[in-house]
């Protein structure tokens, strides 16, 4: 039996997403073995993100500044804006390189069985964005969820009072993904989403 700092530590482990407890567990005796470079390092860098991050108080995104380093950046579009459920999303998106505009954080998504309503999300503040003019296209990247495409179609509705161009990523079949292998689900989109052959 370990003691009780040591369990705190693996049950505070075990609840971050991806962590089981035997993978918190493991965590824990890595960082025991390293403790005198690794424990003082995760300590630091802990306690500098806890005092520096901060929402960005334009997009939602978390940084260490307000305005973030992508709302900041002035090589950005600032016609288009690209809507995410969360700041993981947006990450991704990101790191992807192939969106060259601005982003916006909802915060999740709508959904009547966890009791999230519009008003739960940063809806409001993506209306105000819209209203303050400049920006001509607005990009939905839900989840392919049912509560992602519900959140998806509750903005375009909001969005057609605006002359704004909305738009939505393609939903389909993934790059060296086979049919046997795709739920029923990801192949209707796919065939509603075909297109010509070129």
């Amino acid at each position: 039996m370990a003691s009780q700092e040591i369990e705190d530590l693996a049950g505070a482990l075990a609840r971050l997403p991806g962590l089981g407890p035997r993978s918190a567990r493991r965590a824990v005796l890595w960082l025991v073995k390293r403790r005198a470079t690794a424990l003082p390092a995760l300590r630091d860098a802990l306690t500098r993100m806890a005092d520096t991050l901060v929402e960005c108080a334009q997009c939602g995104n978390v940084d260490t500044r307000d305005p973030c380093a992508i709302c900041a950046d002035p090589r950005r579009d600032e016609r288009s804006l690209c809507v995410v459920e969360e700041v993981a999303d947006l990450w991704a998106l990101d790191r992807a390189r192939l969106f060259a505009g601005r982003f916006h954080v909802l915060g999740g998504r709508l959904s009547a069985l966890d009791g999230v309503r519009p008003e739960d999300l940063a809806i409001d503040r993506l209306m105000a964005r819209i209203e303050s003019g400049g920006i001509d296209e607005v990009v939905l990247a839900m989840n392919a969820t049912l509560e992602g495409q519900t959140t998806a179609h509750y903005l375009a509705d909001r969005l057609e009072a605006f002359p704004v161009k909305v738009t939505q990523l393609a939903h389909g079949l993934p790059v060296g993904g086979e049919l046997d292998y795709l739920d029923e689900g990801t192949l209707a989109q796919a065939l509603r989403a075909r297109r010509p052959v070129a």
